[in-house]
């Protein structure tokens, strides 16, 4: 695992304590906007919106979108409501995605469909989405169109994943496309909104929405990684639900194009896979087991690393900065996670 010399602040691996104290100052107010967005004179609909607000989370997306107005001229009214407008459309595709995966639990607590049932839920999050073009509504034309583009990416990325790939793709590149539309278009959108109503250069804009959507695919990858390769106890999730889902992230992937049938562990591992792991618990652990040990799992994990790298160089051509460091160290740290 990548090491940093200076401890991550706000998650933000080697962020100065100067740009730290704003982003502090600048999240805070988002977290207040939130509160004041979701309330509602019905108090049954103002506790069902406010379910995931007030469990908190990484708040990553509004984070990124503070960060990359200091690319710009800084935080303003404008960047906390766009930071607010990001962050209410990825709670809202938490509220479906819960009723689609069946979740109990998110974030720690329950699981909206569970505390209250899957039409709520649906509702709720159709309430959210309503709510996050309320406030992108007020920053602009540009903006509202970005949103409906950033809202049709994540829900053809939803789709896209629950279908099999087309025979006449490539799987890797599908699933790849599947990624950086159901994740990275939401931190693209993050990114390019802290430049876009910070006052910074379009093109500086462009390099944001880029390095936001390869952050997306590399955030996304890692946590594939670690479905695999880390025990429930490391990585607080019970590990191998995309196996037992039957879901072929890119490890498994890159497996089935590197198996020998003839060699016995590969073969099992095929039958394993090809196979339902759904209910056969010792299947599973199997399946890991022989996943873990094969190269295919040490090529994701390189490719993981190398998709940062990408995001990393498209900050290149930006001046030296503090905001620059940040972004640098951002995006390997969402990466190192996986060791």
């Amino acid at each position: 695992m990548t090491t940093h010399a200076t401890p991550p602040v706000l998650g933000i691996p080697g962020a100065t304590e100067e740009l730290s104290e704003r982003l502090r100052d600048g999240l805070a107010r988002v977290d207040a906007l939130l509160t004041q967005v979701v309330d509602h004179g019905d108090p049954f609909i103002a506790r069902a919106s406010g379910h995931l607000v007030e469990a908190g989370g990484k708040r990553f997306r509004p984070l990124l979108t503070l960060l990359a107005s200091e690319l710009g001229e800084g935080i303003n009214d404008d960047v906390v409501a766009a930071a607010a407008g990001v962050e209410l459309t990825h709670l809202a595709s938490l509220y479906h995605d819960d009723v689609m995966d069946e979740a109990t639990v998110r974030r720690g607590v329950a699981s909206v469909n569970a505390a209250y049932d899957n039409s709520t839920a649906i509702l709720v999050g159709d309430l959210l989405f309503g709510k996050a073009s309320e406030l992108v509504a007020g920053l602009g034309a540009e903006a509202v169109l970005i949103q409906a583009q950033t809202f049709v990416r994540l829900c053809s990325g939803q789709i896209r994943d629950d279908r099999a790939c087309p025979e006449d793709v490539d799987p890797v590149d599908y699933y790849l496309g599947v990624l950086a539309d159901k994740t990275g278009v939401l931190i693209a959108t993050a990114g390019r909104y802290g430049v876009m109503f910070s006052g910074g250069a379009p093109e500086t804009v462009e390099i944001m929405r880029s390095y936001g959507e390869k952050v997306g695919i590399a955030f996304q990858l890692a946590d594939d990684l670690i479905d695999i390769a880390s025990d429930a106890d490391d990585s607080g999730k019970i590990p191998g639900t995309d196996l037992r889902e039957g879901v072929d992230t890119l490890a498994v992937l890159r497996f089935r194009a590197m198996a020998e049938p003839s060699d016995p562990k590969d073969a099992r591992l095929l039958e394993l896979l090809d196979g339902d792991l759904s209910t056969d618990d010792a299947a599973l652990g199997e399946a890991l087991g022989l996943l873990r040990a094969h190269p295919a799992l040490a090529q994701a994990r390189e490719e993981t690393y190398a998709v940062a790298r990408e995001a990393q160089a498209l900050l290149d051509p930006l001046p030296d900065s503090d905001a620059k460091a940040a972004l640098q160290a951002l995006a390997m740290s969402v990466v190192d996670r996986v060791g």
